[in-house]
């Protein structure tokens, strides 16, 4: 058990951690691969506002997870202890490749490509790989300045998205789009390329639940639990869904079909390109706060694992201020593999998928537990319960049939690395 003096994150902090996880890569990122299947304007504001609802119907399930079950490690302290180990293993390597790692990696390399109209001689994976490392160190030095350096990056991310889609909305010169649906896009909504693209949207959510992982760090985590994930999850909602709107509202639509970029191609719109190269800069500079949340929470899940079985227990050793170091140095070591060897869409599927299908065996374990252990302190107990965690665990179901349809090779690579670890778990096991 974790005692009181070693909780150090306040509601602030925590709030910021789910907010800086949440706005990164993919709401840069993601519409251009959805107008490659749908061009909706309606549509794709819903794919924003299911994405939204999805979220946080899944924090008000884990909110009541980690309020009775206080400690760190995220789905692999809460699958472990309510349904069994090697499950919650499984988790907890997924949470620390594909979960925090892969998705720094991401930012990281999304920094790059936004930093390319100003410096266009940079190299991608080079930069992505210097950003990365000074981030690691970052956290890794002192735990003071990383939480400074994360409040303040968050803030400032907030900032200039509010400034973004508040000169878009006025805009003179914008496009003629109309948000009214028609009977074709009700039809659209429950196809399978709507379920395939709510993974894009999923992953741009991602992070929703960051609290969750360093509980036995927060300061009075019965309540702040729950707040922290609540307020980060409704701010980044609301900005989702109008920043998205405002991309549409100044960009051509089939300019921003399958780009990376649709932030600056939007800046090129909005306020030409000379102007854009800076608000380039400005994208770039808040997908640190991004790499930043991913790095901080990442060694966490590393070090609860280490802790628990005496072949990784060398994975759990902290500094004099209480900081896993050789959990950094892993985390290091698999965001370089992903940043040499995968392309930018292959690691946002197969993450999304995979953190789709974790979150969603974490929510069933709430049906299991209230079954199971009835009589626990609940401090938190989750609004609308049966129907809001039950719509989180039937549309993601949704969501996973059709992606297995229709993206089975980035499935199966997610499905695979579960697989591994659950072989994997055997072989550590034998020693405990």
């Amino acid at each position: 058990m974790i005692h009181k003096s070693n909780r150090h994150l306040t509601v602030i902090t925590a709030t910021s951690l789910v907010i800086a996880s949440m706005i990164g890569t993919g709401v840069f990122t993601s519409l251009g691969y959805q107008l490659v299947d749908i061009r909706s304007v309606f549509v794709i504001i819903m794919l924003w506002v299911v994405g939204g609802v999805l979220s946080l119907f899944g924090a008000l399930s884990y909110s009541e997870l980690a309020a009775a079950l206080p400690r760190s490690g995220g789905e692999y302290y809460l699958l472990s202890r309510i349904i069994h180990p090697s499950i919650g293993f499984v988790a907890g390597i997924v949470s620390a490749t594909v979960g925090f790692s892969a998705p720094a990696v991401l930012a990281a390399i999304a920094f790059a490509n936004y930093f390319a109209p100003l410096f266009p001689s940079i190299d991608i994976t080079v930069t992505a790989l210097i950003i990365v490392l000074c981030v690691n160190i970052l956290h890794s030095t002192r735990l003071s300045t990383g939480k400074f350096f994360q409040e303040w990056t968050t803030i400032f991310k907030i900032i200039l998205i509010l400034i973004f889609i508040i000169i878009g909305l006025f805009s003179a010169g914008h496009q003629p789009i109309s948000v009214i649906p028609t009977r074709y896009d009700f039809n659209l909504m429950i196809s399978p390329e709507f379920a395939v693209n709510l993974v894009w949207v999923s992953y741009a959510y991602a992070g929703w639940n960051s609290s969750v992982y360093v509980v036995g760090e927060i300061i009075d985590p019965e309540k702040n639990i729950f707040r922290s994930i609540f307020i980060g999850t409704i701010i980044v909602t609301l900005l989702y869904i109008v920043l998205n709107y405002v991309f549409l509202y100044i960009t051509p639509m089939d300019q921003l079909i399958g780009k990376v970029e649709v932030g600056y191609l939007s800046g090129v719109h909005l306020f030409g390109e000379k102007f854009a190269t800076v608000l380039s800069l400005c994208i770039g500079l808040m997908l640190i706060s991004t790499v930043s949340s991913y790095v901080y929470i990442g060694p966490r899940i590393i070090q609860a694992i280490g802790k628990d079985y005496d072949r990784l227990s060398i994975l759990s050793k902290t500094s004099s201020q209480g900081i896993p170091l050789n959990a950094f140095f892993l985390q290091l070591l698999i965001s370089i593999v992903f940043v040499i060897t995968s392309t930018f869409e292959e690691v946002l599927l197969y993450t999304g998928i995979t953190l789709i299908i974790t979150s969603t065996i974490t929510v069933c374990s709430l049906f299991y537990l209230r079954y199971k252990e009835p009589e626990l302190v609940r401090p938190y107990i989750v609004w609308g319960y049966p129907w809001t965690s039950l719509v989180f665990v039937l549309l993601n179901s949704w969501v996973l049939y059709y992606t297995f349809r229709l993206q089975t090779f980035e499935s199966l690579i997610g499905l695979g690395l579960m697989v591994i670890s659950f072989g994997l778990f055997f072989i550590i096991k034998k020693d405990n």
